[in-house]
């Protein structure tokens, strides 16, 4: 029987990882050789993402569906709803059940831009948190955002668009996140709301100075102390210290968060295995199993 995450939620820390679809045979040769490296950790679940699109549905689908049907990890499919009908979305919905994927990240996504591109007839992912809810018993959760999301007016009204959303969902999953401070605040202004479903930071080392402005961009601006640090480091000694401090600084990152009491880590690995390996390995930690 296929393991739900909001169970897993209940027995104790989780640790898991995010993959994307490989879109080329190279790209899949490295993801198999990444998913080999990490199978070992033994993570509680893994997670699948997904941009849009036909191509890009059927990618996720496949990889999901293969991962659920093998046993090697608990899988989790990632579905925007902007780009869909509602019919769409629920044959989507439906195709995973049949398939054994219970668990689901329900996103709101970007609208499309490219030419002949569908208007979905849902806007928010709390919208399709409840159609999912209609269609089978699926392990739920959406994202959040640590900072508030790009498009949110204000801090106020990201989280309370954030609680609507986990009042319907089992759990949620931040972007990138650097300082345990950004998780801490989030999680207590969500209690002060009524909210106290398990919130699951976002964890992904910088590993070079080129990656900070595009962690930017994706909305998960790098602080100015760790931006300062990776600087310092490259001066002393180029690529290869920036990387080692990028590690170092991740690794105590997810110390702290330890100590706070989350409910788990979460890896966004780019479909690479080496610093998520060296940051477990660092901290000598593995979630306990029931």
């Amino acid at each position: 029987m296929a393991k739900r995450i909001d169970a897993l939620l209940t027995q104790g820390q989780t640790i898991s990882f995010e993959f994307f679809p490989p879109k080329s045979e190279a790209e899949r040769a490295t993801l198999e050789k990444t998913i080999a490296a990490l199978e070992p950790l033994e993570p509680s679940f893994v997670s699948v993402t997904y941009r849009g699109g036909r191509e890009s549905r059927q990618r996720t689908y496949d990889l999901v569906a293969q991962m659920a049907s093998r046993g090697i990890f608990t899988p989790m499919a990632h579905l925007i709803c902007v780009a869909h009908t509602r019919v769409e979305l629920i044959e989507i919905l439906e195709s995973y059940a049949q398939a054994g994927v219970v668990n689901l990240m329900a996103l709101g996504g970007d609208p499309p831009t490219h030419e002949g591109a569908v208007t979905g007839e849902l806007t928010y992912a709390e919208e399709l948190v409840a159609l999912a809810r209609e269609v089978g018993e699926f392990s739920i959760g959406v994202a959040a955002h640590p900072v508030g999301h790009p498009r949110s007016p204000s801090l106020s009204s990201d989280r309370e668009h954030l609680a609507k959303k986990l009042q319907l969902a089992d759990f949620a999953v931040t972007q990138l996140l650097f300082e345990a401070g950004d998780w801490s605040s989030l999680v207590a202004e969500l209690q002060v709301m009524g909210v106290e479903k398990p919130v699951l930071p976002g964890i992904m080392p910088v590993t070079s100075l080129a990656s900070i402005p595009r962690m930017a961009a994706m909305g998960s601006a790098v602080p100015d102390s760790l931006v300062a640090a990776l600087e310092n480091a490259h001066r002393e000694g180029g690529d290869a210290a920036v990387r080692e401090a990028g590690i170092s600084l991740a690794t105590e990152l997810c110390r702290e968060l330890l100590d706070l009491g989350v409910p788990g880590l979460h890896f966004y690995t780019l479909n690479l295995s080496t610093a998520t390996r060296e940051i477990t390995e660092r901290l000598g930690w593995a979630p306990e199993r029931a």
